[in-house]
């Protein structure tokens, strides 16, 4: 007897400060499980929740060891180590610089962060323990939603789905035997896509300003921060990594935004392919004739 394969549904929910839409072939059970990893990330990772792990951290971590959840560490331990390989173009430590622009709220019980702390200075000790060697403010807001796609698909092919997408704000994850085509946007006319990519079995992240920045001192400047000189990115471009995880693919924009073609060995490092949107059209990197 021939079977007909489950069809996908679509369901979404407000989470991590935007939309996680999940469309799959699965029971419904399996859809809530998704959900809850992605709460379960957010709980533990939230800037604006006092509550959570990373509130804890950044109140606590530079007067003793603080001990965090195995995912905790493991995006911190990313974080660090993608912050070495950019040179420090990705920080996690810039949440005060982002503050200081208006796109972070304070933090209650913190000590005052030091102007010369950096992710150097973030220390991951035995036992899940994490101290932090001088004052300062961690943000995961570039990693961790990336994170939270990966384990939501993490569930779902656990629980028996066979294809399916994750979309958490532009955060993508695909898997399956299907090709997701998927827009992006212009990034001068961001009502409009300036290409579709065909994805399947990868991630693809975008970085952009065109919906929050803002007008500050005669200029647009955007949450988006260069870890090296804690100054906001080019509010005009928009970058898009498609990479084997999202969280690579998430914390890979920032990079890209900085450094730009500067960007191409670790691209490759990471098996990961960037496009530079603004006005002039679509930049490649690596090179679209190279590209892998």
């Amino acid at each position: 007897m021939n079977r007909t394969a489950p069809k996908e549904t679509c369901r979404a929910r407000p989470l991590l400060g935007t939309f996680v839409e999940i469309t799959a072939d699965c029971a419904p059970r399996v859809f809530e499980k998704a959900f809850a990893a992605v709460e379960q990330v957010e709980r533990s990772m939230s800037y604006h929740d006092p509550a959570s792990e990373l509130s804890r951290l950044n109140r606590d971590a530079a007067r003793e060891p603080v001990t965090v959840s195995v995912w905790t560490r493991n995006v911190l331990r990313a974080a660090l180590e993608l912050a070495e390989e950019s040179g420090g173009a990705f920080d996690p430590s810039v949440a005060p610089a982002i503050r200081r622009l208006g796109f972070l709220p304070s933090t209650p019980g913190a000590p005052r962060a030091d102007r010369h702390a950096s992710w150097r200075d973030i220390e991951l000790l035995p036992r899940r323990r994490v101290r932090f060697r001088r004052a300062l403010r961690i943000d995961l807001g570039g990693i961790a939603k990336g994170f939270a796609v990966d384990r939501a698909v993490d569930v779902l092919r656990a629980g028996g789905c066979r294809r399916g997408l994750v979309n958490a704000g532009g955060d993508l994850l695909a898997f399956g035997p299907r090709d997701w085509q998927i827009g992006i946007r212009d990034a001068a006319r961001p009502t409009a896509n300036a290409c579709i990519v065909p994805l399947r079995n990868a991630a693809l992240a975008t970085s952009a300003a065109y919906f929050t920045r803002r007008r500050r001192g005669g200029r647009a400047i955007t949450a988006l921060v260069d870890g090296r000189t804690r100054q906001p990115l080019d509010a005009s471009l928009s970058t898009c990594v498609i990479a084997p995880t999202a969280l690579i693919a998430d914390a890979l924009t920032k990079v890209v935004l900085a450094l730009g073609p500067e960007a191409d060995s670790i691209l490759r490092r990471y098996r990961a392919f960037a496009m530079i949107l603004d006005s002039r059209g679509v930049r490649t990197i690596p090179p679209l004739s190279n590209a892998l």
